[in-house]
């Protein structure tokens, strides 16, 4: 897999998804089975105001045994049982934790191999660059309150502070104003045959 900068040219990543989830689920073992019971992360996240799935209740997640790898969706949250019959495999979703990490400033990639182990950059590094762009669009398109209820998880769950992004590149912020003028022409349409390549090249 290309390295976190390649990633970040493209509107999207660009992922062979048969490749890209045996990673993913390295990730998602090594946050919950071994990551999320270390002191440094579990320092690190009451930092960041942020509760591992170890410590959600009423459910908590303690290893990825006991728990179904989601990259989206709500952090840790248990889907209620079904009848009399056990409960569904506790879904967690790594993406809060990712947002959290950009938001002030501690996505290092010493720091996200910590928390997501030595199969970070194939696993979690395209979503991880998506988020930094999320976080420039974010920063963009509306006030700081507003940013900053955005990367809150919940009253208990706030985030405690934003940073502007982490050692961003010329090369990353190149990228993300390329698709910001994507978003832009969306908002007016301009997408198909309306968009302003194609009316770009019916001028020639």
């Amino acid at each position: 897999m290309s390295s976190s900068t390649s990633h970040s040219r493209q509107s999207k990543p660009d992922v062979n998804l048969a490749e890209w989830y045996p990673q993913f689920q390295s990730c998602y073992r090594y946050f919950l089975d071994h990551a999320q019971h270390s002191t440094p992360v579990q320092a690190l996240a009451a930092y960041m105001n942020i509760r591992l799935p170890y410590q959600r209740s009423p459910d908590p997640v303690i290893s990825s045994a006991s728990a179904s790898p989601s990259p989206t969706g709500a952090a840790g949250r248990a889907k209620p049982p079904s009848g009399n019959n056990a409960g569904p495999a506790q879904v967690v979703s790594l993406l809060p934790y990712i947002r959290r990490l950009v938001a002030t400033g501690h996505d290092s990639p010493e720091i996200l191999r910590g928390f997501f182990g030595e199969d970070w950059v194939g696993g979690i590094g395209s979503l991880h660059d998506v988020e930094r762009r999320n976080y420039l669009f974010a920063a963009k398109s509306t006030s700081w309150m507003k940013v900053k209820q955005a990367y809150d998880l919940s009253p208990d769950e706030s985030c405690p502070f934003l940073t502007p992004l982490r050692e961003a590149t010329e090369d990353e912020i190149q990228a993300a104003e390329a698709t910001w003028s994507e978003w832009l022409a969306m908002q007016d349409w301009m997408l198909g045959p309306r968009s302003p390549e194609i009316i770009k090249r019916k001028s020639r």
